[in-house]
């Protein structure tokens, strides 16, 4: 009987010590997790946090509030300059390259000497130009003495008109190998038959920085050859490509975003200047035009960069809640709004929204009406607690 005794005690005593350690656990998880009211379908109604689970979690409230929604249109498209700050180099003559010593990327301002040319050409059209000058003082002479014989009924009228027809030819020749000099940058004026040369000059038509060098010292350069290529980069400007179906959109003075393709951590601001008006009847895209919004930062840029862009053409101010407050499930988009707070307990209702727009982290809610303007919703954490 004694021995009895003793076990029924062991077994009431580690029933008992058990049936604390339930309630203890029990206890601890009350206050570590939220209480939640179920519905008859057993969907979540109501959700309750104690103040030390939402500091603890980092939890924050929001309210409604108008936000600024811009339509935007994206495209893609080159940094470029304008047709007249870009200059092909080439020769109106051609002749074997002697002097040339330029880099790429160099800078150069206009009329600077970039290379020379040379060739025994050169020589017979100065000599040409000479003979022709020279034999021009004789014939205007002839040809005005010639004028007066023949109304004085001196001379004949064939003489005169010989002597004319001489001069005249001769003028134009005179005047042709003229214009060829100045073509090879020889000044005529000061051309005699003590400086003839075998070499010409070709200088920088435009100040600018030298972007492409074709030639090379030693080669023949045919008038119809590059010699290299020259970039004036003080109007940097955009060249976008826009699709057929976006062009009603645009309007000259649409603010304009763009990034560099290959370094998307910075952006940059333009202005919609021109659209054109011509398709591409392949790609159906007209070009526009952009011009940066601060001229400072054309220094950043070299022409022919890539860049992706972004053209703002409407905005409108909606009403809208931060886009994390904003949870989806099963096809339907979820908030919880605060409900109420007693003591150390905030209480939330789960509650369908419908989004609208979505933009730089804020969505637009359709249903606003719904809502109370002072209502505060759950704008961090409220993922966890719907969906589980």
């Amino acid at each position: 009987m004694l021995t009895l005794n003793k076990s029924a005690f062991s077994v009431q005593y580690f029933l008992s010590i058990l049936t604390i350690s339930t309630l203890l656990i029990s206890c601890n998880s009350s206050e570590s997790e939220p209480k939640e009211d179920l519905s008859a379908e057993g969907n979540k109604k109501e959700i309750v946090l104690t103040q030390k689970q939402f500091e603890s979690s980092n939890m924050l409230l929001g309210k409604l509030e108008k936000h600024s929604f811009n339509q935007s249109i994206k495209s893609y498209g080159v940094i470029d300059v304008p047709p007249e700050n870009k200059a092909s180099v080439s020769a109106y003559f051609g002749g074997y390259v002697k002097k040339l010593s330029l880099l790429e990327g160099q800078f150069v301002e206009k009329g600077q000497v970039l290379f020379t040319l040379e060739n025994p050409e050169y020589i017979e059209i100065q000599q040409n130009f000479l003979e022709a000058k020279d034999q021009l003082n004789y014939l205007r002479s002839d040809y005005e003495r010639q004028k007066i014989l023949v109304e004085d009924n001196v001379s004949s009228q064939k003489t005169y008109l010989k002597a004319e027809a001489e001069y005249k030819v001769t003028l134009v020749r005179f005047e042709s190998l003229k214009k060829k000099l100045d073509l090879m940058n020889l000044d005529p004026n000061n051309l005699n038959e003590a400086n003839i040369r075998s070499e010409i000059s070709l200088t920088a038509p435009i100040s600018g920085n030298i972007s492409q060098i074709h030639a090379t010292r030693g080669m023949y350069l045919n008038p119809d050859d590059i010699a290299l290529t020259i970039i004036n980069s003080d109007h940097i400007h955009l060249e976008l490509s826009i699709f057929e179906k976006d062009l009603p959109k645009i309007m000259v003075g649409q603010e304009i975003h763009f990034k560099l393709q290959n370094d998307g951590t910075k952006d940059y601001v333009a202005e919609v200047h021109l659209v054109g008006n011509f398709i591409d009847p392949e790609s159906r895209t007209a070009s526009l035009h952009g011009h940066l919004a601060n001229d400072k930062e054309s220094k950043f840029f070299t022409p022919g960069m890539y860049i992706e862009a972004e053209i703002f053409c409407s905005s409108d101010t909606l009403i809208s809640l931060s886009e994390s407050a904003i949870v989806m499930l099963r096809e339907n988009n979820f908030v919880l709004v605060k409900t109420g707070s007693t003591g150390d307990q905030l209480s939330f209702e789960k509650r369908e929204v419908r989004v609208g727009q979505i933009k730089d982290g804020f969505a637009e809610i359709l249903n606003s009406s719904d809502f109370n303007n002072d209502d505060e919703f759950l704008v961090k954490g409220a993922f966890n607690l719907i969906t589980e």
